[in-house]
């Protein structure tokens, strides 16, 4: 998926072990650690060629190895590249589902992404009741029972893009803006606080990166929009 010099790619992370190994001198030695201390060798198999493609994407981009890659993260966590290559303008984020996994790349603007399998949660109804706005909750009440398990990874997915294309996570609380959640609606963030939609300064996207699954990414607009 492209749009506007927006960026997605999805991998699938249910590889050979053959693959995992190879794709472990990719990683840095933090990762490295931290795949260790994984106790089941599916969920390390997984974190090792999720980091490893980001650094293989990351290194396209920047024309260097992907071990030459350098991360840093930001106060609530959110990864960026290192100083060494903050000149390139290249924003990125990541999320994980499962065995699939979905990298979201801009240039000079912020961009947050995220991916949801779909599927019915038994207490959906009372995060939609504690966490969301007061907006999405009519929306969401409003849809029949067979809709409401897509209407809500929809509004999870498109929320949850945005606080990570802000950085903060879920220290932004969930019910100061509005999304759009409808099946067969456009996506749209429709409020942030006390600005409206025509307002905002960020565009909101979402997609199906396979079978079952939702996705969202929201990337900041440019000043010469």
């Amino acid at each position: 998926m492209e749009c506007d010099a927006l960026e997605v790619v999805v991998t699938r992370l249910d590889v050979k072990p053959n693959l995992v190994r190879a794709a472990v001198p990719l990683l840095s030695n933090v990762e490295r650690e931290r795949a260790s201390r994984f106790a089941f060798e599916r969920d390390c198999g997984r974190f090792v060629i999720a980091r490893g493609r980001l650094r293989q994407l990351l290194g396209v981009r920047l024309g260097v190895a992907p071990d030459a890659v350098q991360l840093s993260y930001g106060p609530r966590g959110k990864p960026a590249l290192a100083a060494a290559f903050a000149g390139s303008g290249l924003r990125f984020n990541v999320s994980r589902s499962g065995d699939v996994a979905v990298y979201a790349f801009a240039y000079d603007r912020e961009i947050g992404v995220d991916v949801e399998q779909v599927r019915v949660m038994p207490d959906a109804d009372a995060i939609v009741e504690q966490m969301f706005s007061l907006r999405e909750n009519a929306a969401y009440f409003a849809l029949s029972p067979y809709d409401r398990p897509l209407g809500f990874f929809q509004c999870w997915t498109r929320k949850e893009a945005f606080i990570k294309a802000l950085g903060d996570g879920l220290y932004y609380p969930l019910d100061r803006f509005d999304v759009s959640l409808a099946p067969g609606e456009p996506a749209r963030i429709l409020r942030v606080e006390s600005t409206a939609a025509g307002d905002c300064p960020w565009t909101l996207h979402s997609f199906s990166p396979g079978a079952g699954l939702i996705g969202a990414v929201v990337v900041q607009q440019r000043d010469d929009r």
